[in-house]
């Protein structure tokens, strides 16, 4: 079982992208509502993937993608990033900045789930 952790405060974005992602096989889905919240839930769950928004309270999705990455043990994780900042500098910051991939909201569904399941396929090999 594959266990991914949505990381948005909207509780409406978690639905529409646990929605989204209803036909993958084998996944089961944790919620964080904000960017402490996300990183306790990584230290207390086993994580293989993460879908994390920029814009949140508390802690900003770049802290949080930066902590992950400089952590040992969760520096490999993949992590989606989905926010509303369509910038063309935003995306290059947040790619590098170690982002595995990053989709502006909204989204399409179908795009979200493809590049989940890549990501999860490649995590396992």
């Amino acid at each position: 079982m594959k266990h991914i952790l949505i990381v948005d405060d909207s509780i409406t974005m978690r639905r529409m992208v646990k929605v989204s992602l209803r036909t993958l096989e084998g996944a089961n889905f944790e919620e964080a509502g904000n960017g402490l919240e996300a990183l306790e839930r990584l230290t207390l769950l086993q994580v293989d993937l993460m879908i994390l928004d920029l814009n949140m309270p508390d802690m900003h999705g770049i802290e949080v993608l930066n902590f992950i990455r400089n952590h040992q043990t969760f520096h490999d994780l993949p992590v989606i990033v989905l926010t509303t900042r369509g910038d063309e500098a935003n995306r290059l910051a947040t790619l590098k900045a170690g982002a595995s991939f990053y989709l502006t909201k909204p989204f399409e569904p179908s795009i979200l789930a493809e590049k989940v399941k890549e990501l999860l396929t490649l995590a396992t090999q």
